[in-house]
């Protein structure tokens, strides 16, 4: 793993840190209760509660608040790979599609084991200076295992360019 991967990585799961992150950069993230779980270099694993501030008229988890947490446990595998990279590569969600299975009544579990796609496209961005993109799945299941639902989030990726290299 990377030096500035491991290093994102481990900002990522202090609860502190992710907290203060969220506040300031995805505040609608923050206040729905999304939490990092679990994060390594292949695979992130994020939570979003069912609870007043995250619910829908249908007494389950609103939709775009599954959503969220399904895109933080795609995009924080990205960024951990974009940490302090040379050159800089930005990243944009261009797609998104979801299937939904069982009512969202409890705590969600987001999972994505798509971290070595995103490193080896981002590192092929970086040494093609072409754009890139990936389809990153994230699996939603309650506590019990059951399957709430499925994200396919479609990243973009581009290497930028400095003045001096243009």
């Amino acid at each position: 793993m990377s030096q500035s991967a491991a290093t994102f990585i481990r900002q990522m799961k202090h609860p502190l840190k992710f907290r203060l992150f969220l506040f300031f950069r995805l505040p609608a993230a923050f206040f729905a209760g999304v939490r990092m779980r679990e994060m390594d270099e292949a695979h992130c694993v994020v939570s979003v509660p069912y609870k007043w501030l995250s619910q829908n008229p249908f007494r389950s988890t609103y939709f775009a608040c599954l959503a969220m947490a399904a895109e933080m446990s795609t995009g924080a595998l990205a960024m951990a790979h974009l940490y302090h990279s040379d050159p800089p590569v930005s990243m944009l969600v261009v797609k998104l599609e979801s299937e939904y299975f069982k009512k969202a009544v409890g705590r969600t579990y987001f999972h994505c084991e798509d971290g070595d796609t995103f490193k080896n496209t981002i590192e092929q961005c970086i040494r093609t200076g072409e754009a890139g993109k990936v389809e990153a799945h994230s699996v939603g299941k309650d506590k019990d295992g059951e399957i709430i639902a499925r994200f396919t989030i479609t990243w973009s990726f581009k290497a930028r360019r400095s003045p001096a290299k243009a």
